[in-house]
């Protein structure tokens, strides 16, 4: 009999990991990291962190950016929450030795009943005014309260944009990395027969805000092909562009990631 029990409650709790909400797998993991949970104000909205401090005397925050989740159901209606199932950045913040911070935008990983939050926020307008001004306010607060005096951006997909569209926003930005970044959102969405992304800031069509970047494009990537934005990023003043062989658009960054951060540590 106690065996059998113990196959019951092994069966309840994969069932109950299984149906856990995205935003609650998405704290799981950061709990998992060893990371610890904030809640930073944005405006009139609260984002969800996840922060690791590194050593006491770094300055420098290097600031993870995740893409934008699951946004539509069946690519038709807005999801009532639009947080990541299986989130990229997390990992890969994990294998950073230097502080790191994860950025969540308002109205995911939790928030997305808070008030103020309606699903253009992480549709139409996901890269709106609304969400960069909140991400930056939050963000600008961080450092002031924590002291560090400059930050990397390092967003992948959706995140990518949100970082070029954020370092107008903090003079704290020392440098600008994406992974598979969606740069042209309004090439993106035509190469897709997407509806434009009307309500949202489009990177490509900011002042460049000379600041060195670097973008990662994935070889084998099908949701950001690397041919649709190489040419107009290697266009920009300070940007060094690359296309790393045998990546797709979320598989493959984990193995990349560690030379990749001593390359972002020669840079600056």
């Amino acid at each position: 009999m106690p065996f059998f029990r113990h196959l019951a409650c092994a069966g309840l709790s994969l069932a109950v990991t299984a149906c856990a909400s995205p935003a609650a797998k998405l704290h799981q993991r950061a709990e998992q990291l060893g990371l610890q949970t904030l809640e930073l104000p944005g405006g009139s909205y609260r984002l969800t962190a996840f922060y690791r401090p590194g050593q006491a005397n770094e300055r420098i925050l290097h600031v993870y950016l995740e893409g934008d989740g699951r946004p539509w159901l069946r690519g038709q209606w807005p999801a009532a929450d639009p947080t990541t199932h299986a989130s990229l950045m997390l990992p890969l913040l994990a294998l950073d030795t230097k502080p790191a911070l994860y950025l969540g935008r308002p109205c995911y990983n939790g928030h997305a009943t808070d008030p103020g939050c309606e699903a253009s926020l992480w549709t139409s307008a996901r890269y709106g005014a609304t969400v960069v001004s909140a991400m930056a306010d939050a963000l600008a607060s961080f450092c002031e309260s924590h002291a560090f005096k400059r930050i990397v951006l390092l967003g992948h997909s959706g995140g990518g944009s949100l970082a070029m569209l954020l370092a107008a926003r903090l003079p704290q930005t020392a440098l600008i990395v994406t992974l598979a970044g969606n740069y042209d959102i309004d090439a993106w969405a035509d190469y897709h027969h997407y509806s434009r992304l009307d309500d949202s800031l489009n990177p490509a069509g900011q002042a460049e805000t000379g600041l060195p970047e670097w973008h990662f494009l994935a070889e084998r990537d099908r949701t950001v092909p690397p041919e649709l934005f190489f040419s107009a990023l290697r266009r920009r003043a300070r940007a060094h562009v690359e296309v790393v062989p045998g990546l797709e658009h979320h598989e493959g960054w984990l193995e990349q990631w560690p030379q990749i951060l001593n390359r972002i540590a020669e840079m600056r």
